[in-house]
């Protein structure tokens, strides 16, 4: 009994001189080697989530571990200009700007151009949906369409003829839908929960949280431009286009294969000295007031367009320095403007159909589509009869050369 006693007492002894012996150690020894071991399991990760903000982002390098043998400390600005950017817009504030209720001309101009006017400074809206990872990696055509919540027909299209993701030729292939929220308020919550299902199914849209109506289209453009310019650095093209087009993915590549980086390409269907149109009752009418020039500047017609990838992170800053304007296709119009880039005009894009007589038979035939980039207009079940014609065992008398 008195042995067990004695061993019992021999164990704590050595325990508690070893205890001391590790506590003079470590501090004899550097305390970065100390703990190297233990810094390694404990720190978090040094690459943020994508969901964090900037504004909430802070640097995990310390000084404290440092030895005045060793390198100075990596600045916090350096990790912060490293972390992942993320959408910054988080609550919407926004109020009517009364000024323009005082001024003669306001009064006159119709309730939807004043409603413009009075929310036009509200420029972004929070991210309801997003998919950052579209963009990672390296995108050789970024394929970009409008639509509405409603509209999940022409989406379902869309993805089982041209908008299907794919790689070609070690060229990769990515597809987006644009939306904001439905406009009637009886129907909103109802169709977000099928929108919410779809996106979960398919991962493919971009929403925030703006009613879509005609006159916020240029509130998508705006979005996506600063979207854009946030989440992809390696995005060579981008298509953007309405859910109501037929377009050609692999003409799209031909015609793309001899360009080079620094082009400012902006392809389309371009209109020349058009002017603003001054009837009340057209759907683009546009007062005086709020455009009193004659003619606007070279713009492609929204139904589809092609630019690059550097020219759009160009397009967001400068679109920034100007107000919105209810037209999104002739706003993008007035900022290529002020960068100085001209619209290409090319005669593969009929965003008014192959001919603008709608009744022409030439609308029609599959044997034109082959031959072209983008053509508008074709409903969900026009377009997937007119795919399966085009890649079918097609004889054509002649082929159009237009890439």
């Amino acid at each position: 009994m008195f042995q067990w006693k004695k061993t019992i007492y021999k164990t704590v002894c050595l325990s508690f001189l070893l205890i001391i012996t590790v506590m003079v150690l470590q501090r004899g020894m550097a305390p970065n080697q100390f703990m190297q071991g233990q810094q390694q399991k404990e720190l978090p990760p040094s690459e943020p989530l994508k969901s964090q903000k900037r504004d909430n982002a802070f640097s995990i390098s310390s000084t404290f571990w440092k030895t005045k043998k060793e390198k100075a400390p990596v600045k916090e600005e350096s990790v912060m200009a490293k972390q992942t950017k993320s959408w910054d817009v988080t609550t919407t504030n926004c109020s009517a700007n009364q000024n323009f209720s005082k001024v003669d001309w306001f009064k006159g101009l119709e309730p939807n151009f004043q409603q413009f006017l009075l929310y036009r400074h509200c420029r972004y809206f929070p991210m309801l949906i997003n998919h950052p990872e579209k963009c990672s990696g390296d995108v050789y055509l970024l394929i970009v369409v409008k639509s509405i919540i409603t509209q999940h027909d022409r989406r379902e299209a869309i993805r089982r003829t041209w908008g299907q993701e794919k790689e070609v030729e070690g060229k990769r292939i990515r597809t987006l839908f644009l939306l904001g929220t439905a406009s009637k308020e009886e129907e909103r919550a109802n169709y977000q929960k099928l929108l919410d299902y779809e996106n979960h199914i398919y991962e493919d849209i971009l929403q925030w949280d703006f009613l879509d109506s005609f006159f916020n289209l240029t509130l998508k453009e705006v979005h996506f431009l600063k979207w854009l310019d946030i989440y992809c650095d390696n995005v060579r093209f981008i298509f953007k286009g309405d859910d109501d087009v037929f377009v050609s993915p692999s003409n799209i590549l031909e015609f793309l294969e001899d360009k080079k980086e620094g082009e400012d390409l902006f392809v389309g269907d371009v209109l020349y000295k058009a002017r603003p149109i001054r009837k009340k009752e057209n759907k683009y009418y546009i007062p005086s007031a709020l455009y009193n020039k004659n003619i606007y500047p070279p713009y492609a017609g929204g139904g589809g367009f092609i630019m690059d990838g550097a020219l759009a992170k160009r397009l967001h800053k400068t679109s920034e320095t100007l107000e919105l304007y209810p037209i999104d296709d002739v706003f993008l119009g007035m900022c290529l403007e002020v960068l100085k880039v001209s619209p290409v005009g090319h005669e593969g894009f009929k965003t008014f159909g192959i001919v603008k007589n709608k009744n022409s038979k030439m609308n029609k035939e599959p044997c034109f589509y082959r031959s072209m980039l983008v053509v508008h207009k074709l409903l969900p079940p026009e377009l997937l009869q007119m795919w399966d014609l085009v890649h079918s065992n097609l004889t054509c008398s002649r082929k159009l050369n237009v890439l």
